[in-house]
């Protein structure tokens, strides 16, 4: 029995053993098969940019902390190397414990200067150079090292955080080797990409992957749209060009996900659409001047949808409206859903942001809304995005238990019209309208949508209210139309809008 089991596996094993020779006598025949050995241009590429890619090295001073270089090593209790560090540290101290030199007046440590090496690439022959901004931040002195090895120093021509993304310029020795930008627009996944950069500052380092993905949103900041890629990207990398087969730059490195610090075969670039109209403004101006809509936007839930019957879910809610902003008097109002601006589908908040920013200064644009289920057509004059290092911090304070008022329930809220003392008591603004949220019941939809006590509803289904009996007058009319949905134009106490849909079930 054992014989008649093993037999045919021997069999099939001979019949595989004879297609193996059979491969191997087509591989001899016919050479390594276009798969095995990957795209046939990547050497070309290579050799034909490597020169335009630079090594960025930068300096910077830094308070020592913990005592700097002379600090204690950090020893586990018992360990054998305890007594010795111990006994060192201690003969290194002047009489009354004090450190013989190297050490300020007052004994604390001294600055030191810190290093770091990144990657950039030249985009123009006169000495711009590209890269990211985290790789020079708060640096003191900027160098570009050139592919055979000369050190020129660089000036900072300007940057932008939010892409992080920072143009250079230096004077250059000789002749230099410029790249152009390639339309990352056109990339399909599965396309070949080269990386070239610095990884561990190992110096000029070639990586060959494929575009794993487009448009990849991480949350690193309010325009994500990343070029996603298996081609190796490590610590170093980051400001380096991503190339496609015919040499054009289609993105710059800029992140890795990684447990170890290591690649993993997922890295992003941003794309060079986005690179290209930074670098042009950097160049130009020295900062960014991104359109500004004036308006405050949420995604539309499947329910918010339901609510404003749209179908399918799509588009930009605007949540508010800045009354110094150009869509104000474009007639935008808040429960307005943008889904197309400029001629560009507007499939979520992102898009918008984008398109926005990425839009000129004074253009007069038209903006496709669906307001109360129909589209209408607005013409927009874009303003300038302000941007102003500041951030204001939310202060909570502990406020005592709010008395009971006189409240309706509706919605799975305690409601209460809005009057000086509940004004006070939850510090809302004069100009905020409508009715104040006393008490949220602690497993209902509201509490589940983060509705809180001192939040006030200024429209339910459209239409203004003052009383928590309006609330449920519209909450019953809902129900009997078949509704499954409510949708609450919520203001905070510092009159912010959001909308927030509840089921009325």
């Amino acid at each position: 029995m054992t014989a008649a089991t093993i037999a045919p596996s021997r069999s099939r094993l001979g019949v595989r053993i004879g297609l193996a020779a059979l491969a191997v006598a087509a591989l001899s025949a016919f050479g390594t098969p276009a798969f095995a050995r990957g795209p046939e241009g990547i050497a070309d590429v290579a050799e034909k940019v490597i020169d335009a890619v630079v090594n960025i090295s930068t300096s910077q001073t830094v308070e020592a902390k913990g005592g700097g270089g002379n600090a204690m090593p950090q020893l586990p209790p018992g360990s054998p190397f305890e007594e010795f560090f111990d006994d060192f540290f201690k003969n290194r101290k002047g009489p009354g414990g004090s450190s013989k030199g190297g050490e300020r007046g007052d004994g604390g440590p001294p600055p030191r200067k810190t290093n770091s090496l990144g990657s950039g690439f030249i985009i123009d022959t006169s000495g711009v150079v590209v890269t990211n901004n985290h790789v020079i931040a708060d640096a003191d002195e900027i160098n570009v090292i050139l592919n055979d090895g000369t050190k020129i120093k660089a000036e900072l021509v300007g940057v932008d955080k939010k892409t992080d993304l920072a143009v250079l310029k230096f004077k250059p020795t000789k002749p230099l080797v410029a790249v152009k930008f390639g339309d990352s627009d056109k990339l399909r996944l599965g396309d070949w990409v080269v990386a070239i950069g610095n990884p561990f500052s190992l110096g000029g380092t070639v990586t060959a992957g494929i575009v794993s993905a487009k448009n990849r949103d991480i949350s690193s900041g309010p325009y994500d749209s990343y070029i996603q890629t298996d081609a190796s990207i490590n610590r170093g990398n980051s400001g380096g060009p991503l190339f496609n087969l015919d040499g054009d730059v289609i993105g710059v490195n800029t992140l890795i996900i990684s447990p170890s610090g290591g690649s993993i075969g997922i890295g992003f670039a941003v794309p060079s659409k986005t690179v290209a109209g930074v670098v042009d403004q950097l160049r130009q101006f020295g900062e960014l001047r991104r359109g500004w809509l004036g308006v405050r936007i949420q995604s539309v839930t499947d329910e918010i949808a339901e609510s404003l019957n749209i179908k399918p879910a799509r588009g930009a809610l605007v949540a508010g409206v800045d009354d110094k902003g150009p869509a104000k008097p474009a007639g935008i109002e808040p429960g307005d859903v943008v889904v197309k601006f400029d001629g560009k589908d507007v499939k979520d908040p992102k898009d918008l942001s984008r398109v926005v920013a990425d839009t000129a200064v004074g253009k007069e644009v038209d903006v496709i809304i669906i307001r109360k289920g129909k589209e209408e057509t607005k013409k927009v004059t874009l303003g300038r995005l302000q941007d102003p290092e500041k951030v204001q911090a939310a202060v909570k304070t502990d406020e005592p238990a709010p008395e009971k008022p006189v409240t309706q329930k509706a919605l799975g809220l305690d409601l209460a019209a809005l009057n000086k003392d509940l004004r006070t008591r939850y510090k809302i603004k004069e100009s905020v309208k409508g009715v104040v949220v006393t008490n949220v019941e602690a497993n209902s939809d509201a509490a589940e949508k983060r509705l809180s006590a001192g939040d006030v509803i200024v429209e339910v289904a459209q239409e203004a209210v003052t009383s928590g009996a309006d609330i449920q007058k519209r909450v019953d009319q809902l129900k009997k139309d078949g509704k499954k949905s409510v949708l609450l134009l919520v203001s905070n106490a510092d009159g912010e809008l959001r909308f927030v849909a509840l089921s009325v079930q």
